[in-house]
């Protein structure tokens, strides 16, 4: 009884269009009053998930991503890649990743990437003849390399949702030969789509035209060097390390590139406080939810549900594959990382699977549903900027998502993909 009015609630309350965050908390609600739990326990399961220290470096990276778009970081990040793959056929495609997997390893948001990038990338292509519906494609899917290649602000979320104080720098660290790995099988997705659709190709501008550009894009670039460094080597922690990306950031903007203002500034902060905002309030109301799923014991019965069908560790994780990307398809990435940590990574460690691993999974599987509609909120900025309907681009993305399962099953069954290098680091 109290689980069917804790899944009806938030399915009616999502059917007639009220957003997630209050979706979630209405529904948890809804489940209290039913089983005689005062609303208070609410409110205070809504304080509990936000009072995470970790959690405080959400809005710094949020504000550190939109002030490098403003500091016309994207667009350097572009140039280099264009000067480097540009004069392959259907280059500006292999553009498009590559400075998607540049700019994801300063911003680590998959929107971010696809506004940024997509801003500067979807016209140009389409100008240069590609049709929309590729240029798009390609964009949003690159975008989610950006999930992978450190920093990642849902790593931070997935950290604190374990409840096991899984390590934020291995998880980072962790990220970035799958983050390699999938943007490299696009590009080769994205080619191999250029040839079969005869799309234009560049020419190489010279040596010295790619070493001025990557000079320029080299400030930008550092970001991630610098985070990175700083928490490998202990000198600051990952929340510490968001402050510092913003800090870097103005003086590259400013003093540097010197293409970032007050008013850009001002702009740039006030859209990271709407968007820490929603971020952190969705955080909360799901831990809320997830609450109320554990005073169920829906956890322990999905686990023992799943132990009973089946102990092996392949099929296991092959399982709750299909069960995030079904979720994922109608709900976002953020609360179901609070959501569902607490029941599956129970589970995945049951049968052997490393915390660190299980977390890159879920960063990759939960990111494939950001460009799956109908709840896809990649895929629709995507469609925003390039002006092409959603129902258009669902026809040719096709190639793209099973380029993403790839890569998916890839590193799901390839644990050392991901364990490698924090080990390499470890040692």
């Amino acid at each position: 009884m109290e689980l069917a009015v804790l899944f009806g609630a938030l399915f009616l309350l999502l059917v007639i269009g009220v957003p997630v965050g209050f979706a979630l908390l209405g529904a948890s609600l809804a489940c209290f009053v039913v089983m005689g739990i005062p609303a208070i326990v609410a409110v205070q399961r809504v304080a509990a998930g936000i009072s995470v220290f970790a959690l405080m470096a959400i809005p710094f990276f949020i504000f550190a991503g939109d002030l490098m778009y403003r500091a016309g970081i994207a667009e350097r990040l572009v140039r280099v890649a264009d000067a480097a793959m540009g004069r392959m056929k259907g280059g500006l495609g292999l553009v498009n990743v590559g400075a998607s997997m540049m700019f994801g390893a300063v911003s680590g948001s998959a929107i971010a990437s696809a506004s940024a990038i997509g801003s500067t990338m979807v016209p140009l292509m389409k100008e240069k003849g590609y049709p929309a519906d590729y240029s798009v494609n390609i964009t949003v899917t690159a975008a989610i390399v950006g999930l992978l290649i450190p920093p990642s602000h849902n790593m931070i979320i997935y950290s604190a949702a374990s409840g096991i104080g899984v390590s934020i720098g291995d998880l980072f660290v962790a990220g970035v030969i799958p983050g390699l790995l999938t943007g490299f099988m696009l590009m080769g997705t994205a080619w191999f789509i250029a040839r079969r659709r005869d799309l234009p190709r560049g020419s190489f501008p010279g040596w010295r035209s790619f070493i001025r550009a990557a000079a320029y894009a080299l400030p930008g670039l550092m970001t991630a060097i610098i985070i990175m460094g700083g928490i490998l080597s202990g000198f600051f922690t990952a929340t510490e390390s968001s402050a510092i990306a913003v800090i870097y950031t103005v003086l590259v903007g400013v003093l540097v590139y010197r293409s970032l203002g007050w008013s850009a500034f001002w702009e740039a902060a006030a859209k990271s406080v709407r968007t820490a905002s929603m971020v952190l309030f969705i955080i909360a109301a799901a831990t809320a939810f997830g609450f109320a799923l554990a005073l169920l014991e829906v956890p322990a019965a999905l686990g023992a549900l799943i132990g009973f069908i089946t102990e092996n560790p392949l099929l296991t994780l092959l399982i709750i594959n299909i069960i995030l990307l079904a979720l994922g398809t109608f709900m976002d990435m953020a609360p179901l990382i609070v959501i569902t940590t607490p029941i599956f990574l129970p589970v995945a460690m049951n049968v052997g699977v490393d915390p660190v691993h299980f977390g890159i999974i879920m960063m990759l599987n939960l990111g494939i549903g950001l460009v799956t509609p109908p709840v896809g909120s990649v895929l629709f900025v995507g469609s925003a900027i390039g002006r092409t309907p959603v129902t258009t681009l669902v026809r040719t993305i096709w190639p793209f998502y099973a380029t993403l399962i790839a890569a998916l099953l890839l590193i799901t069954y390839i644990p050392a993909l991901s364990l490698w290098l924090p080990a390499a680091f470890a040692s």
